[in-house]
């Protein structure tokens, strides 16, 4: 018997095993599909081996365990120190799935080893100082500051030595070695909430020191998140700090030596000012190549001096190495066009809007003339549309030093575009060509593990555009733009689009170290258990700080759903005291124990029918909008003190759940089913939540909802709150056609009306763009923003049929709906046990269903054909089949409904237009 391929392991959700914060970090391995060979069938493990060698000690120490768990495994060894590496490798045993019986002695081949190495784990780790520069350059933009030591190698440590270098700086850095890069990271260390916790880097950088001479180590410090300009309009500086620090603890272990040997940074070291005159993250960056010195970071270069360096007092802050990816350059692209204006302005146009920043190849500007690039994420009738950047100048300048300048790329700054307008390009043209520029695409390189593919290349589009912008806007933190004077962690956005997020992109380190600083700000005393409406908060002082729903409902649905793809219970528990606070003293509740009825809420934010000034104007009840989202959150709070072992709570929770449940009904529903807010996210909430008390009322329910979308002749009519659950509600109630009529219809307001205009990324506003070409009117318009984009969660789980039935996909829900004009599709998820992939198509002139189905092993699906999809929606439960690990098929007849569904138009007028995209 074939036994499966064992991946190589990882720990915890750490992006490389380089720099654990855990010193018993959990172990995972996958089970790998190899070229053309199928998964072993009906495989499940029945215990595993892990072999931990320490590489310092040269002693190997074997863990054998009964189990069936490749997911987060307890480690099996004493807890690591400081600085300590093994090298793990796991090899597993397995059984027949459907009579449990030991398939021989067979152990499959051991995985490839992996390193694990923890980081500082202590306070009393850190020997460097925080240093700064004595003198200031800049009062606001701060110039960015330069720092270099040279040192030598002591010649007991010149031989079999290791080197880490351990750093971070307040403000965000690009360090080097000897003149080379020690890393690809951009804007190190991220943003995080610099109050509670400080990200710090660890890099293994043994190959790019010279065990003989002199040894340079630099690095230049901007303003990143720190210190620059942050908020709407004018924003405020200095948020955190007004001067910018670096911390450097490099150090050198050699086997011949008894102690390490270390190189701190404190006050002996050089420092000055850069060449970058700013480098903001809303303006741009000026960068002027007559102060330039290029040799400043190389052996035996220089550095301009302005000053002595001082020490900064130790941060409040906890240094942390966080599981989350840095962020880096994953992608270059080439323009498509380049172009003139109708005023005569060189436009680049790279075809994508995309968020990074430009590579310059090469160009030779004249000593002080200036070169500048503004970017903006599209046209309007004919120039650069820079309205929705509103107070962001999103420009970066070169002043020339009348050398020749090659492959330039902007430090510590990055936009959001798909446009970039040149002034001042030294040609005869007075244009670059294709070749001289590049767009450089920047994000957190999170692991992609989740694909979507239908027969309808307009549904593709929206898929492809989703992605491109999650890709954008997980940047350091989940935010809700890229380009503008904002770009901030609204919790809302990110609670709606999670479960997307989380097929697509494995987002668990990252939201996961991201919830830290959602936990740690709402927990401050004067908060009242109130987060804030971003993560890091910094908003205004007047910005009101008031409860909401949904928004503050991150504190719990996004664990939630982190938890539904990792299967990880103790994420579930370090935001357990964040989760509870919300509940117990967050929440603005009336005499009832629901939603106090005189709290303004954000709720449905942006139903399509709100004015371009008003965007919180919904046509749902706010209040109902959030009474909703309590009954829901107070039950999946419930779920999750049960799956933490907490019965009690869990009891106390459930009860409060019902009792919600029917002080809602009560509220809100009348005797006969009829929802007093009756809207497309008013019925589609209740629906998904679960809140209606009988079959009747969800019949009630269901026919409403199909009234409400096909009197809207399938326009979309719902916000953030309504929008990701929309069709999940039509398919729930069994109207599938009616949900792929609505996600297919290409007029405004729709998904697929900004593809009908050439966009590329999900846009803010459903009507972003007019019609007309026409930027929305509205002072709060992006064209990069994920959150109308939960679509794609029903395009995974119900057009592509996969979803996780268990937490962290231990059991695949596999239930494909077709309908409308898509004749297949196929959906694939990467997961924590391997590859999960599923594709259908309609066949005999679209009669007969087939499909096949991949299933790793140590996991199992559960199936539901469409022919066994109950056609009411008072119907008990769907008939399923369970399977095993390997390759399925399976056909069964379809009889699609009538396609497609009729609008529902006034006599006297003529029929409603078909807008149906192909």
């Amino acid at each position: 018997m074939s036994l499966p391929t064992i991946s190589k392991p990882t720990f915890e959700h750490h992006h490389s095993g380089l720099g654990l914060s855990q010193p018993k970090p959990r172990v995972s391995w996958r089970f790998l599909t190899t070229g053309s060979q199928d998964p072993v069938q009906d495989w499940v493990q029945a215990a595993y081996e892990l072999e931990i060698t320490s590489p310092s000690t040269g002693t190997v120490a074997l863990h054998h365990v009964d189990s069936e768990q490749s997911v987060l495994v307890p480690w099996p060894a004493a807890a690591l120190l400081s600085r300590e590496a093994v090298t793990v490798r796991v090899r597993c045993h397995g059984k027949k799935q459907e009579d449990g019986a030991n398939n021989g002695t067979s152990w499959t081949e051991w995985s490839e080893p992996a390193t694990a190495e923890v980081a500082l784990l202590q306070r009393s780790d850190w020997k460097a100082s925080f240093i700064t520069s004595s003198k200031r350059f800049g009062d606001g933009p701060l110039q960015p500051v330069r720092f270099r030591k040279d040192f030598s190698i002591p010649p007991e440590h010149k031989t079999s030595f290791k080197a880490r270098l351990y750093i971070t700086s307040l403000g965000v850095h690009d360090a080097y070695i000897n003149g080379k890069p020690v890393s690809d990271v951009c804007l190190a260390p991220g943003w995080t909430s610099y109050k509670h916790r400080l990200n710090y880097s660890v890099y293994d950088v043994t190959s790019i020191l010279s065990p003989e001479g002199t040894n340079t180590i630099c690095a230049e410090v901007g303003e990143g998140w720190y210190a620059t300009r942050l908020g709407f309009k004018a924003g405020k500086r200095f948020c955190y700090g007004e001067e910018l620090g670096l911390l450097v603890q490099l150090e050198i272990a050699s086997r011949k030596a008894t102690s390490t040997f270390e190189v701190l940074s404190d006050d002996s070291w050089l420092c000055g000012p850069s060449s970058i005159q700013s480098s903001e993250l809303y303006d741009g960056e000026a960068i002027d190549m007559r102060h330039e010195q290029l040799d400043w970071s190389s052996i035996g270069g220089s550095i301009r001096l302005s000053g002595e360096t001082k020490i900064l007092p130790w941060t409040s802050a906890n240094l942390v190495s966080p599981d989350a990816p840095p962020v880096r350059v994953t992608e270059s692209r080439s323009p498509v066009e380049v172009l003139l204006s109708r005023s005569g302005k060189v436009i680049i146009d790279f075809g994508q809007n995309l968020v990074g920043k430009l590579l310059v190849k090469s160009v030779h500007l004249p000593k002080g003339a200036q070169l500048r690039f503004r970017h903006a994420e599209v046209m309007e009738h004919g120039e650069l549309g820079v309205r929705p950047l509103r107070f962001a100048k999103a420009t970066d300048t070169i002043t020339g030093s009348g050398e020749m300048i090659r492959d330039w790329t902007p430090r510590f700054t990055f936009h959001g575009f798909r446009y970039v307008q040149v002034d001042g390009w030294p040609s005869v043209s007075g244009q670059p060509q294709n070749e001289d520029i590049l767009a450089l695409i920047m994000h957190s390189d999170l692991k992609r593990r989740g694909l979507f593919n239908c027969s309808n290349t307009s549904v593709n589009q929206l898929h492809k555009n989703v992605v491109w912008s999650m890709r954008g806007n997980f940047l350091s933190i989940p935010t809700d733009c890229p380009q503008r004077d904002e770009r901030l962690g609204w919790t809302g956005d990110i609670q709606v689009f999670c479960p997307s997020a989380n097929y697509l992109f494995d987002t668990t380190g990252m939201l996961g170290n991201w919830l830290e600083d959602v936990a740690a700000e709402q927990l401050e005393d004067w908060r009242g258990g109130i987060s804030g409406l971003v993560c890091p908060d910094v908003l205004p002082p007047h910005w009101p700080h008031i409860p909401q729903a949904v928004w503050d409902d991150v504190t719990i649905l996004t664990p939630n759903d982190l938890y539904q793809y990792s299967a990880d219970t103790d994420l579930l528990e370090r935001q357990f005291v964040s989760m509870q606070t919300w509940l117990d003293k967050g929440v603005d509740r009336g005499d009832d124990g629901l939603w106090n009825p005189d709290q303004w809420q954000l709720s449905d934010w942006l139903d399509p029918t709100a004015p371009p000034d008003d965007p919180g104007s919904s046509r749902t009840d706010d209040v109902m909008v959030a009474d909703a989202y309590l009954v829901h959150v107070t039950g999946v709070f419930a779920h999750i003190c049960a799956r933490l072992g907490k019965s009690l709570l869990s009891a106390k929770y459930a009860a409060d759940a019902a009792r919600l449940r029917m002080l809602f009904q009560h509220k809100y529903i009348t005797p006969h089913g009829n929802l007093m807010s009756n809207s497309q996210t008013g019925v589609a909430l209740a629906i998904q939540f679960g809140l209606y008390a009988t079959a009747a009322h969800r019949l009630v329910a269901a026919n409403s909802l199909q009234k409400l979308v096909r009197r809207a002749r399938f326009n979309i009519a719902t916000g953030f709150a309504g929008t990701p659950v929309i069709l999940h509600a039509l398919t729930t109630t069994k109207l599938p056609q009616i949900a792929y009529r609505m996600l297919l219809e290409k007029s405004c307001p729709s998904w697929l009306y900004p593809i009908t205009m050439g966009a590329t990324t999900i846009w803010e506003r459903w009507d972003s763009m007019l019609p007309d070409g026409t930027i929305n009117p509205g002072q709060m318009t992006s064209f990069n923003h994920y959150a109308l984009g939960a679509v794609a969660d029903w395009l995974h789980g119900s057009v592509g049929g996969i979803s996780p039935l268990e937490p962290g996909w231990k059991v695949v829900k596999v239930r494909p709906v077709p309908g409308g004009n898509v004749t297949s599709a196929e959906a694939s998820f990467d997961g924590p046990y391997g590859l999960v992939s599923c594709a259908w198509k309609l066949e005999e002139n679209g009669t007969r269903f087939a499909m096949s189905l991949v299933v790793p092993p140590n996991s199992t699906a559960v199936v539901t054909l469409p022919s066994e999809l109950s056609v009411s929606v008072s119907d008990g439960d769907e008939p399923s089949r369970q399977v095993g690990s390997g390759s399925h098929r399976f056909v069964c007849e379809y009889i699609a409904a009538a396609w497609p569904p009729k609008a529902i138009v006034a006599a006297h007028l003529p029929p409603a237009e078909e807008n149906i995209a192909i």
